[in-house]
């Protein structure tokens, strides 16, 4: 049973929309290293983990991954509200806007939809602890890489917050690895 607070765990409060900054942040709500896979991972590894403080961290981790999830999301809508068709394709989103409108997709910033072979579950309590370790560098590079892509002063500061989140995450999924 989850509990829901209707908000979110950083704020996310954009200013000015900007469309194509949206059309490369989106690949960390459904790209190769986001949000969604990584929720979806670690949920569903928790289910062969045999150590239950382990299943623990792989719930609350992938929990909060779900919350990082609705903030990327919050992101992208903020981004893209109010946009014109010629805010639409200065920004090279037509193809976007064809099939999405201004609604938020799951996808890569390449604009590959989401798709569930970008992370594994091995059943294996070392492979899968190193994969999330893995895992969370990935995303962290991803985050550096559009903090070099970013000028907007209330993205960064949302954008850094998720950064730093998966530095933590990668080093509680260390200490796991090492307690076993």
């Amino acid at each position: 049973m989850f509990i829901y607070e209707k908000k979110l765990q950083y704020p996310v409060r954009i200013k000015n929309a900007n469309p194509a900054l949206a059309k490369f942040i989106i690949s960390q709500y459904g790209g190769p290293d986001g949000e969604l896979g990584a929720s979806m991972r670690y949920l569903s590894q928790r289910y062969s983990m045999p150590y239950p403080e382990l299943k623990t961290i792989l719930t609350d981790i992938g929990v909060e991954e779900l919350g990082h999830l609705e903030m990327v999301g919050a992101i992208i809508h903020q981004l893209t509200r109010n946009m014109s068709v010629e805010d639409v394709k200065a920004a090279g989103m037509e193809a976007y806007f064809v099939d999405h409108t201004a609604g938020v997709y799951a996808q890569a910033a390449a604009g590959w939809p989401y798709n569930a072979a970008t992370f594994a579950v091995k059943g294996d309590v070392i492979a899968d602890l190193t994969e999330d370790m893995g895992a969370e560098q990935k995303a962290r590079v991803t985050y550096d890489n559009i903090l070099r892509m970013c000028d907007d002063p209330d993205v960064i500061d949302v954008i850094r917050f998720l950064r730093e989140r998966e530095v933590v995450h990668f080093q509680r999924f260390g200490e796991a690895v090492q307690s076993r």
